[in-house]
């Protein structure tokens, strides 16, 4: 079957709470955006648990929009893109290179999935990403222009383009870290447009090699609607207020997790899965 045949949009938008207008203008691309973002946490249990998760939309349909489950990036945006494209805009995925922890973009491998959105009578194209498991996360679409900051949902970013050997511009997403008062790196990439079957080879990679911290430890993430944002990294539960600054505890009892991630991130921990190793 094709996309449009297995895939929901009336129950992905139910889903996610979107009541508002079904067109395939700005103010639809940034509600449905951040609707999204709220609703479906950032999680990879089943990479914990010994799987790669599928990509079909049928089973993403299942997964995440019937059944109380999140997901990583590659879910993530290839359910943002099936709902924009059944709204009427243009999508292209890109891949980029996680730059968090580094200076150097070209020492990480490109294992990041996020969209650019044309939006009709806009000048420019959007940065739309609902994937991205950090507190750095955009929360809103930006426009692809170089050296502007933008605001949305309580959180900064602007994008950069940085020099490289390459044919194609890099950009860099930068997100404005309120405890330091600087800009931090989130990921770099380059406009070109990648097909779902170099997903599935990325996808494949990050939920199944050994070296992958995604095949390590539980790591979930959800922004909260009043600006707060949790994380579970393992055993640590964090949690970070608008200010940047996070409180920190340690889980020690497997009940007392699977209680955390089923209440504070709204997922139900599948039968079988260990969250603390």
């Amino acid at each position: 079957m094709s996309d449009k045949e297995r895939y929901d949009l009336d129950a992905y938008l139910d889903r996610i709470g979107w009541e508002g207008e079904r067109r395939a203008d700005l103010a639809t691309l940034r509600g449905v955006h951040l609707a999204h973002s709220l609703a479906l946490p950032f999680e990879n249990l089943d990479p914990v648990s010994g799987s790669a998760p599928s990509l079909a939309p049928g089973d993403l349909m299942a997964k995440m929009v019937r059944g109380r489950r999140g997901g990583y990036c590659y879910e993530h945006n290839t359910l943002l893109r099936l709902a924009l494209e059944a709204l009427g805009f243009r999508v292209t995925p890109l891949a980029g290179r996680v730059v968090v922890g580094t200076d150097s973009p070209g020492s990480r491998p490109r294992t990041h999935a996020m969209l650019q959105v044309e939006v009709a009578g806009e000048p420019w194209p959007y940065l739309a990403d609902v994937g991205f498991g950090a507190v750095g996360a955009l929360l809103l679409p930006v426009p692809l222009v170089p050296g502007t900051e933008h605001e949305g949902a309580g959180r900064r970013h602007r994008l950069e383009p940085l020099g490289h050997d390459g044919p194609s511009e890099l950009w860099e997403l930068r997100a404005y870290d309120p405890r330091t008062g600087e800009w931090a790196g989130q990921y770099a990439f380059t406009r070109e447009p990648f097909t779902a079957g170099d997903f599935e080879v990325f996808n494949w990679f990050v939920a199944t090699h050994p070296r992958s911290p995604f095949t390590r430890r539980p790591y979930l993430q959800r922004p909260l609607p009043d600006g707060r944002h949790l994380c579970l990294d393992g055993a640590l539960l964090t949690e970070t207020a608008t200010d940047g600054t996070a409180t920190e505890r340690v889980l020690t009892e497997e009940t007392e997790a699977r209680q955390v991630v089923e209440d504070r991130f709204g997922i139900a921990v599948p039968a079988g899965v260990t969250l603390l190793g």
